[in-house]
């Protein structure tokens, strides 16, 4: 598997960060560039998610509670704004802003608990270099040098604790699940795989960027993958090129497993 990833890799346009690892044992697969630092794009939203879902436990909020939106909070390619909602539910701003990566949900958080607020639960859940500094949109703070970054490392970090289950209330962390779970947007880590693969994952895309990350559920064992793909010259490409990169692990720590035994 990782000669053959490495093989791809070396082939690659783009720069290529990534990892591979086994969710029980912890061990790494493969683990390619995982301190550099680099724009997060729709990665950030999970973050937000369970600072969200921590604020709501910790001052026992109703996830049915409605927070306004205004109007001019409205931005293009979202649902909220779609339907042009003046308010919504914690709830059904937490769902759309994963499944459909929804930019106005997202902004009505983080107005909800401040990026001060996000990038101090950020620390305290040990996501050192995972920092918000913009809303979704925002070209202008973009092009003043304020993005919101992260790093491979960090994704880990996330998603294996995702896994564990310790961030949260049971509740609340099978909700986190359930929702990753949930995710509408296939065109990376899925692109290739044939089979009808459990996945609670979030993609991330900007012109320069393509990034996928998640659990993958399988009877040969669970394992995290993220894929996160910078100086991107063509997103579609760089799309493939995870999808690619996917199919390989899974043929090799589900598929062959599954023949073996």
């Amino acid at each position: 598997m990782k000669q053959t990833i490495t093989q791809i890799l070396q082939k690659a346009p783009d720069k290529v960060h990534m990892f591979v690892k086994d969710c029980k044992t912890e061990h790494f697969f493969i683990n390619e560039k995982l301190e550099d630092t680099f724009s997060s794009a729709s990665l950030i939203k999970v973050p937000i998610l369970l600072a969200v879902l921590n604020y709501v436990e910790s001052n026992n909020l109703s996830l049915e509670q409605e927070i306004k939106i205004a109007p001019e909070e409205w931005v293009d390619f979202s649902v909220i704004s779609e339907q042009r909602l003046e308010q919504s539910t914690i709830y059904e701003l937490l769902v759309w802003m994963i499944i459909t990566s929804d930019n106005t949900a997202t902004n009505v958080l983080i107005n909800f608990l401040g990026m001060e607020a996000l990038n101090q639960y950020f620390r305290q859940i040990g996501l050192l270099q995972t920092t918000i500094q913009r809303k979704m949109m925002d070209f202008e703070r973009l092009a003043k040098g304020l993005d919101n970054t992260t790093t491979a490392s960090d994704m880990a970090l996330l998603f294996s604790r995702i896994y564990r289950r310790d961030l949260l209330s049971s509740a609340f962390s099978e909700l986190t699940l359930e929702i990753l779970s949930r995710q509408r947007v296939h065109e990376s880590l899925k692109r290739y795989l044939v089979d009808d693969v459990k996945l609670a994952h979030k993609t991330g895309g900007l012109d320069t960027v393509d990034h996928d990350v998640g659990i993958v559920y399988s009877s040969s064992g669970d394992y995290l993958i993220g894929v996160f793909v910078t100086e991107v010259t063509n997103n579609d490409h760089a799309r493939q090129l995870i999808g690619r990169i996917s199919k390989v692990v899974y043929d090799y720590l589900v598929k062959r497993k599954e023949m073996i035994e």
